[in-house]
């Protein structure tokens, strides 16, 4: 199974946690690290280092970061450069990390990449388009049907 790193600024990596908890179950091989204020960039990349090790059984690791040039972003970049099947998808969201999780098994970790990509692009939503669209399908008696 491929493991993955969840991290971000803040509480980002924590609060995808119960989230992710909560629609995916505990995952195993799975880690979330926070960058909180307390901590340096070095302090940061040793956790990811770390967290990295834990979860990687052999099959690779994904991290999957909050924000595309942050530190977290930053610090899994140097790791990924010096660590054979590592990947990197920053400005991850909630979907694609839940994702992932279902995602990963059976899968090589380029795989996994395109995956993750794809699902994060097609939950990307103008929803006041959506409706407009879903509306102008209906026939009128659905309208009516439906008390819109």
């Amino acid at each position: 199974m491929i493991g993955i790193v969840v991290s971000g600024h803040i509480n980002f990596a924590s609060g995808v946690q119960s989230a992710v908890r909560a629609i995916a179950g505990e995952q195993a091989q799975m880690k979330f690290v926070d960058f909180v204020e307390t901590m340096s960039t070095d302090d940061l990349e040793a956790e990811l280092r770390a967290a990295a090790a834990a979860v990687n059984s052999g099959e690779g690791v994904l991290f999957l970061t909050d924000i595309p040039g942050g530190s977290p972003s930053n610090r899994a970049s140097a790791i990924m450069m010096d660590t054979p099947l590592v990947e990197i998808i920053a400005g991850a969201n909630l979907p694609m990390i839940a994702n992932a999780a279902f995602e990963r098994d059976d899968v090589e970790l380029s795989e996994l990449v395109e995956i993750v990509l794809d699902i994060g692009h097609s939950c990307i939503k103008d929803m006041r388009k959506e409706l407009e669209v879903a509306m102008a399908s209906m026939t009128a008696d659905e309208c009516d049907e439906e008390g819109l």
